[in-house]
């Protein structure tokens, strides 16, 4: 469970990255929202001790129990469905005992180690109609919970991740051009389906931020495209470093002047673009991708495919989170509500993300180079017996 480690195969340069973004996210939660400063700050905390406990715990153990985390997240899924407070129409978090947490965000967590173990488990026949028509549908039980709540944005992140997921275990390519062809026409069918104003894939709030984001200048839709012109001008507004940096004192088109909503969260981007202006949104988008990079280099090191999977999977989770938050923020997607990783308030992604890095690091304590090690010291001890 807990095995004996090298303190030089500890990554220390992605504890740094890790310490550096979830400051800035703290310093940005408390200019949006003073009064959730300290909360973002204490999840901070949590999310270092759990990572830390967790990045000593052997992953290859923990995921030996991959059918109880299964089993586990659709309950947790389930008690959402049933049991789970509604906000703005969904019915995504659950409430015990005066706390509160969003299940998805944990669930994203445990579809990636859960695959990551079942992949290894069958890498040998993964390319069998029979294993991936088994994934396919494992996957989609939880898809399908995600979605009722409804949360489209999560069900799309967790269908690139599994993607991702698969592609690194080692789907053949001959699969995955098929699956391009036949996906391609579908989405196209999908979006002449949802221009329609009759139609029932989507909800109405979602088919409206769909269409804002494809017919703009449509005045049907202005209040959906508000916000992200809002973000926009808050973010240029900041020019290169800033109103904080600059001692600017003029109201702000963000914090003070209450354009955006939920600016603590989805459009945590447009208060650091406001802030500390071009050099601070840049400092976040280079934090984000060199965690990305981190997790890529881990699973490089791993001992196992699994590990590698793993790895993969949490660094794909944190970039693609990042890139469609501040596309969001930016104007060039949809608005999905998406937070931007380690940055936005939310303990329960922050706490969530943590666990993740926690593996991540556990794996990369496992590398190969140390498991050379170990077998040198057996190897030794035996010579040293014999």
């Amino acid at each position: 469970m807990i095995k004996q480690y090298k303190l030089r195969f500890y990554n220390f340069r992605l504890v740094l990255f890790l310490l550096a973004i979830s400051m800035i996210g703290v310093t940005l939660v408390g200019a949006a929202a003073p009064d959730l400063k300290n909360k973002q700050f204490v999840g901070v905390i949590l999310g270092l001790i759990v990572m830390t406990v967790l990045s000593l715990m052997d992953y290859s153990w923990i995921m030996n129990f991959q059918w109880i985390m299964y089993v586990g997240n659709i309950i947790m899924l389930l008690g959402v469905r049933l049991l789970g407070d509604s906000a703005n129409g969904a019915a995504r978090w659950i409430s015990i005992g005066g706390f509160r947490f969003q299940p998805t965000e944990l669930s994203k967590i445990i579809i990636i180690l859960f695959f990551a173990k079942f992949f290894m488990d069958h890498e040998e026949d993964l390319n069998t109609p029979k294993t991936i028509l088994k994934a396919a549908v494992l996957l989609a039980v939880p898809l399908f919970l995600i979605l009722e709540q409804p949360d489209l944005k999560n069900t799309i992140t967790v269908t690139i991740i599994f993607c991702i997921l698969i592609y690194i275990a080692g789907l053949n390519y001959k699969i995955i051009g098929g699956v391009i062809l036949i996906a391609v026409p579908l989405l196209i069918i999908f979006l002449s389906i949802v221009v329609q104003p009759d139609q029932k894939l989507l909800k109405d709030y979602q088919r409206n931020r769909i269409m804002s984001f494809l017919y703009p200048e449509n005045e049907e839709y202005s209040d959906d495209i508000e916000q992200q012109n809002n973000s926009k001008t808050a973010i240029a507004s900041g020019e290169l470093v800033g109103k904080k940096l600059s001692g600017n004192i003029e109201t702000a088109s963000v914090n003070k002047g209450n354009f955006v909503a939920e600016n603590q969260t989805d459009f945590i981007f447009a208060v650091a673009g406001e802030e500390y202006g071009f050099l601070g949104c840049c400092t976040i988008v280079i934090l984000h991708l060199l965690i990305s990079i981190e997790c890529i280099r881990m699973s490089l090191r791993a001992k196992d495919l699994s590990g590698k999977i793993l790895c993969c999977g949490i660094g794909s989770l944190v970039a693609f989170q990042s890139f469609l938050n501040i596309c969001v923020a930016t104007g060039i997607a949809p608005n999905t509500g998406t937070p931007l990783p380690f940055v936005s308030y939310g303990l329960t992604s922050l706490v969530s993300l943590y666990i993740g890095m926690g593996f991540v690091l556990n794996v990369g304590l496992q590398s190969s180079a140390y498991n050379k090690e170990l077998k040198k010291k057996e190897i030794d001890k035996k010579e040293e017996y014999l």
